[in-house]
């Protein structure tokens, strides 16, 4: 019997018995289906914190420079380490702009909007349509670590911090909220109780499907002098962006030598971490969640290749005296061993296609509801799914294939 006629065969045994092959694929298809469902939600995930994380600047340093000194009543009064870091850095031509990154605990307050009063809400299609927005402490160099283009008035400037001005500039989701359709320049804000001119709106970072969703662009930031005005103690982390990825390392390398011998380390510390260590970690976790997940999703493939094996062990049953009359007649072991492989290969075959489908349709429905996006597995997560699906065939029939091979001619043939 050559392979042609094996396949024939197998076919006609899979549409001959068209309800138990398909309760059989089942265990197949849903794990199939599961599979390439997870994989490809991951990777709209994993696209998506990509997007979003490049959308705040790439290619930046952490700075952390911690004083304990503290006054009586619990305020830290340690040196101001800012002004020794950006004229350092600014001797480096790896780098191209370094900021104080603060944050502050205070209540904005424009006519009647109050962020006291906002709270988390959300549409039924995710996005957020409001949220007390983010209060950070910056300079002039705060758009350039960030990422940020200014869209109307003007940005934070080198005597603004230095004057001690009463400015600030809104991210375009925070000017949104406090100002709807009004240009804000120009405006006057109450910050506990201080007025603060606002001088600029920056441009979204995101683009306009991802904007909906996040709070990325909901924010205001004031000079890092304003610490002074509004309570709260100066910064301790800054940010260094350095002007290309290849220049993490050493730009890293020099602000940590840099930081060893301005800070005593018996009156404070210092640490500093590159983006690529927190994309790494992510990547860790993102890999460690997959195979969780996968490995649940595997179970059923796991229980769908048993029940190939069951229904192929039924199978050989049924067809002893078939197996007996061929073997009579000079049938060799290897192509009743080849017969039965296909079948089996065939059978999870078909369960993995309709299952790659499923999964497909899955993959489009979750990138639609999750993400917001179009999202289909990749072309060799299709083709390792199918592969996949064959080799469990392969795999969970040989044992049935070659209980098939081993019976006995005269034992087969009597059989009813």
């Amino acid at each position: 019997m050559n392979i042609s006629q094996a396949f024939k065969m197998a076919w006609k045994s899979i549409w001959g018995k068209k309800g138990r092959s398909i309760l059989t694929m089942l265990g197949i298809i849903i794990g199939i289906a599961a599979v390439m469902t997870i994989v490809s939600a991951m990777n709209g995930y994993t696209e998506k914190t990509m997007e979003q994380y490049n959308a705040m600047g790439s290619n930046k340093l952490q700075v952390y420079i911690y004083s304990y000194v503290y006054d009586e009543e619990g305020n830290n009064i340690g040196k101001d380490y800012f002004p020794d870091l950006y004229n350092y850095c600014k001797t480096l031509d790896s780098i191209s702009g370094v900021t104080p990154q603060g944050w502050l605990s205070a209540t904005v307050v424009y006519g009647t909007k109050n962020s006291a009063n906002m709270s988390w809400e959300t549409d039924e299609q995710g996005n957020v349509t409001s949220a007390p927005p983010d209060l950070y402490l910056g300079s002039d160099q705060y758009a350039v670590c960030n990422n940020l283009t200014i869209a109307k008035g003007r940005d934070l400037t080198v005597l603004d911090c230095e004057r001690y001005n009463q400015v600030c500039v809104m991210g375009s989701q925070a000017a949104k909220t406090f100002f709807g359709t009004v240009d804000p320049v120009g405006k006057t804000m109450q910050v506990n109780g201080q007025n603060f001119d606002v001088v600029g709106v920056y441009a979204s970072r995101l683009s306009e499907d991802l904007a909906s969703m996040s709070t990325a662009d909901n924010f205001i930031v004031f000079p890092y002098t304003a610490t002074r005005l509004l309570g709260g103690e100066r910064p301790t982390q800054f940010i260094v962006k350095v002007r290309s990825a290849g220049q993490l390392a050493e730009a890293a390398s020099r602000v940590r030598g840099f930081l060893k011998g301005l800070v005593n380390p018996s009156i404070g510390d210092s640490q500093v971490y590159s983006n690529d260590e927190w994309q790494q970690q992510m990547n860790e976790q993102m890999a460690m969640i997959s195979l969780v997940l996968g490995g649940i999703a595997a179970i059923s493939l796991l229980v769908g290749g048993i029940g190939i094996m069951n229904i192929m062990l039924v199978t050989v049953t049924e067809r002893t005296r078939e197996i007996g009359i061929r073997r009579a007649i000079g049938a060799q072991r290897r192509s009743i061993v080849t017969q039965f492989l296909i079948e089996a290969a065939m059978l999870c075959g078909i369960g993995g296609i309709i299952g790659i489908l499923i999964g497909t349709g899955g993959s489009y429905l979750t990138g639609q509801l999750l993400f917001h996006m179009t999202i289909y597995p990749a072309l060799w997560i299709t083709a390792c799914a199918f592969a996949l699906s064959v080799l469990l065939g392969i795999g969970f029939g040989i044992y049935p294939a070659a209980k098939a091979a081993k019976l006995q001619p005269v034992e087969a043939l009597r059989a009813e």
